[in-house]
């Protein structure tokens, strides 16, 4: 007996990662590489801030022409997320696509698809765009029943209604009598007159 179920799970894929790096030489030149091997980029030059640019717009370029999947698993935790060692965190959340770019060092961009968890643990980082919500089947909402109000009753007395009284059954409650406060018997110490 084969048993189908209605909502296949959606099949998971490995989180994308593309890196820009800016490598220098010692005669002060440089180049800029990317892990994309099909990305074409300029010959090694000594105008540094060009390439700087360049880098900086090549790593734009990915983030932007890049959609986030909503499938991916988290890149930095395909890795261990050794990007973040000091705080550990489970993988959870929505993927995300960030840039992360140390201006101080200046010569590494990295543009990643990471979960929501490990997104803000990562330094540097920019979100650059969130994974959109996949869409269930189009099943539409059925339309607005209106459902008559139901016929005002008689209550009974108390506070309480009863679907079943009509006006003709109308319990009257008795009258209540005032309760008498209690009295309480007067202790008397033996031995001692009053």
């Amino acid at each position: 007996m084969t048993i189908a179920h209605p909502a296949t799970p959606i099949e998971r894929v490995p989180g994308r990662a593309w890196t820009v790096r800016l490598t220098g030489y010692a005669d002060r030149s440089a180049t800029v590489s990317c892990s994309n091997t099909a990305c074409t980029m300029p010959a090694r030059s000594k105008d540094l801030p060009a390439l700087r640019r360049f880098a900086a717009q090549h790593a734009a370029a990915h983030a932007k022409a890049a959609t986030v999947r909503a499938n991916a698993r988290c890149h930095c935790g395909s890795t261990g997320c050794e990007a973040h060692p000091d705080t550990r965190t489970q993988c959870a959340g929505a993927v995300t696509l960030i840039l992360r770019h140390d201006p101080t060092v200046g010569r590494v961009w990295n543009v990643e698809e990471v979960c929501a968890a490990c997104a803000p643990l990562l330094a540097h980082t920019t979100v650059i765009a969130r994974a959109a919500r996949p869409q269930r089947a189009s099943t539409q909402p059925p339309a607005p029943v209106s459902v008559p109000s139901p016929a005002v009753r008689p209550g009974v007395p108390g506070g309480f209604s009863s679907p079943t009284a009509g006006p003709d059954d109308r319990l009257t409650a008795p009258a209540r009598r005032p309760r008498r406060a209690a009295q309480r018997p007067q202790r008397r110490s033996s031995g001692r007159p009053r």
